[in-house]
C-alpha cells in the first residue's frame, strides 16, 4: 500500500523546540506536520516551565502577604490566611490549556499538519522519501513503548526531533507518583503534604523547594554536592542558602540518599554522607521528590537497525564537534534539537536550535547561537540569573579578573518594594574589562540577566554598560552599580 502523506519536514514533540521549528519551516515555505503523543506544548507548557511560574507566582503572593503584610500596614497572618488548595492547582492547570490551545491556533496560521500519537522513526526508504515514520497510538508521557498500535505511516525529506527530556530515577526507589514522585506529580497532588524531602538542589528541586515551604510543608533538601545550585557562581549558592534556610528550609549538604522505604505514613530515607557511606542518618516524610536531573526522551522512537547514536542517554548531534552546527543526528536526514540532545536542558536554548536546524535545512544563512552566553535562571524568590563564567570557572582557566558584586542591602528600589536580599556580581577580564559571566541574586533577577546578555553578545565592556543610562528607581541599576565596582567607581556601597 503506498504511503499517504508526504512532507518536506515531520517534527516529532511540540515543545518549544518542536512548535517553533513547525513555525519556522512552514514560514520558510515548507510542507510540515507535527506528530505529538501527549498534549501540544509538550513538557514546558504543560508540566515545566509555564505551570511551575504559575505556581511560584501563588507562594509569592502568600509570601509577601503573611511576611511584610504588618510593615505594609497589612493585618495578615498566616493562621488567618485561607488556602484553598485546589484553586492554587487548579489555576496552574487552567493556564496550560490556554497556552495548549494557542500552540493549536499557530498550527493551523501556519497551515501545520497536527498528528496525534506515538511517532516511530523506521528503517529505510519509501518511494516518496528517505524518512518514514510510524504514528501509532499512544499513552501520554509515560509511554514505554510497548503495546503499540500500529497506525498511519507517513514520509519526509527529513525529521526534526525534538522529543525533550523525562526525570532521572533514583537508583533503588522508582517514583510511583504518589510517595516518591517527579516534577511531574509536584505540580498536581491532591494535598499539600506536611513534609517533603527533596533530592537535589537544581532550578528543578530550589523552585519546588521554595513553592511548597512558602504553604507551610516542612522542607528538607538533599544535595550531594557541598553547596545548594551547584551549576551557578559560589556566592549566590552560599547566599541563596543563607535566605532560603531564613524561610524555613532544611539543607542537608555533601549527602547522598542510599535507600527509600515506604511506610504508612510515607517514607523513611535514609541519607549517607557524599565522602563517607558508614555515616548516616534517617529522615521520615510525607513525600519524597526525586529532582536529581533528567535524561533524553526517545523511548520507543527509533527502529532499532536505524543505528542512530546515542550518548550518555541523549542523542548525538553535530552541535558539538561543528563551528556551524546542522543537528544533524548520524543517520543522514534525521536532526535532533534540544533537550533530547543533552544539556543545557533549557526551552529557551531548545528553540533557537529548531530555528537554526530548519534554516540551515533550507540553506539560509544564520548566525546561530552563541552557547557560551546562554542565560539560566532559577524562578525561586530571591530568583537567580546567570550567564557565562562564574568566578570558579573563569579562575580554574587562569584569567585574570576584575569584580564587581553590588549588594541589593541599600538599594532604593529593592528597599521600596521590600525586597533587598542579594547583589549583582558582574566578572570582567583585565585589562580591557571584557565581561566574562554575570550572576544575580534578587528580585526580578530573571528579567534582569538580559541586559548583560546582550552585553555578551555586542562584546561590550564594563565601561560601555556603565555609560548606559538606567533608569531610576529601578532594579536595572543595580548592574548599572556592579558595573561601576569593576571599575573601582561604585556610588552607592
Amino acid at each position: 500500500m503506498a504511503d499517504a502523506r508526504h512532507y518536506d519536514l515531520i517534527v516529532i514533540g511540540s515543545g518549544p523546540g518542536g512548535y517553533v521549528g513547525a513555525i519556522r519551516a512552514a514560514q520558510l515555505g515548507m510542507k510540515v506536520a507535527c506528530v505529538e503523543r501527549d498534549k501540544l506544548g509538550g513538557v514546558c507548557l504543560n508540566w515545566g516551565c509555564i505551570p511551575t511560574k504559575a505556581l511560584l507566582h501563588n507562594a509569592e503572593l502568600y509570601m509577601e502577604a503573611v511576611t511584610h503584610g504588618k510593615e505594609w500596614g497589612l493585618e495578615l497572618k498566616p493562621e488567618s490566611v485561607k488556602v484553598d488548595w485546589e484553586r492554587v492547582i487548579g489555576r496552574s492547570r487552567n493556564i496550560t490549556t490556554q497556552i495548549s490551545g494557542g500552540v493549536a491556533f499557530l498550527f493551523k496560521k501556519n497551515k501545520i499538519d497536527h498528528i496525534q500519537g506515538h511517532a516511530k522513526i523506521l528503517a529505510g526508504k519509501s518511494s516518496t522519501g528517505p524518512c518514514r515514520v510510524q504514528v501509532s497510538k499512544a499513552s501520554g508521557h509515560y509511554y514505554n513503548g510497548t503495546g503499540e498500535v500500529a497506525g498511519e505511516t507517513i514520509t519526509a525529506d527529513r525529521v526534526l526531533i525534538a522529543t525533550g527530556a523525562a526525570p532521572r530515577q533514583l537508583p533503588g526507589a522508582p517514583t510511583d507518583g504518589k510517595t516518591i514522585i517527579s516534577s511531574f506529580e509536584a505540580m498536581n497532588l491532591p494535598k499539600r503534604p506536611a513534609s517533603m524531602v527533596i533530592v537535589g538542589s537544581g532550578a528543578i528541586g530550589m523552585e519546588f523547594a521554595y513553592f511548597y515551604n512558602a504553604f507551610g510543608t516542612k522542607v528538607t533538601v538533599v544535595e550531594m554536592m557541598d553547596r545548594i545550585l551547584p551549576v551557578e557562581d559560589d556566592d549566590v549558592s552560599a547566599a541563596a542558602k543563607k535566605v532560603f534556610e531564613k524561610q524555613g528550609m532544611t539543607f542537608m549538604l555533601g549527602s547522598t540518599v542510599k535507600s527509600v522505604e515506604k511506610t504508612k505514613d510515607g517514607a523513611k530515607i535514609t541519607v549517607v554522607d557524599a565522602k563517607d557511606a558508614a555515616k548516616s542518618q534517617t529522615l521520615a516524610a510525607e513525600v519524597v521528590l526525586v529532582a536529581i536531573g533528567v535524561k533524553g526522551r526517545f523511548d520507543g522512537l527509533f527502529d532499532a537497525s536505524l543505528g542512530i547514536r546515542v550518548e550518555k542517554d541523549h542523542i548525538w548531534t553535530d552541535y558539538r564537534e561543528k563551528k556551524e552546527p546542522t543537528y544533524q543526528t548520524s543517520v543522514p536526514g534525521i536532526y535532533a534539537i534540544g533537550d533530547v540532545i543533552g544539556p543545557p536542558w533549557l526551552a529557551h536554548l531548545a528553540s533557537e536550535e529548531a530555528v537554526t536546524a530548519v534554516e540551515r535545512m533550507k540553506g539560509h544563512h544564520t548566525l546561530g547561537i552563541d552557547y557560551a552566553s546562554i542565560p539560566g535562571c532559577t524562578y525561586c524568590n530571591p530568583q537567580v540569573g546567570s550567564v557565562g563564567m562564574t568566578e570558579r570557572d573563569a579562575k580554574a582557566k587562569g584569567l585574570k579578573l576584575k569584580i564587581g558584586k553590588y549588594s541589593l542591602k541599600a538599594h532604593g528600589k529593592a528597599i521600596a518594594v521590600g525586597a533587598n536580599e542579594g547583589f549583582v556580581k558582574i566578572i570582567a577580564s583585565e585589562p580591557y574589562g571584557e565581561i566574562l559571566g554575570a550572576h544575580i541574586f534578587g528580585e526580578d533577577a530573571s528579567e534582569l540577566i538580559h541586559e548583560i546578555c546582550l552585553a555578551r553578545r555586542l562584546e561590550a565592556t564594563a565601561e560601555d554598560i556603565i555609560s548606559t543610562l538606567h533608569a531610576h528607581p529601578t532594579m536595572a541599576e543595580a548592574i548599572h552599580e556592579a558595573a561601576l565596582g569593576i571599575e573601582g567607581r561604585m556610588i552607592h556601597a
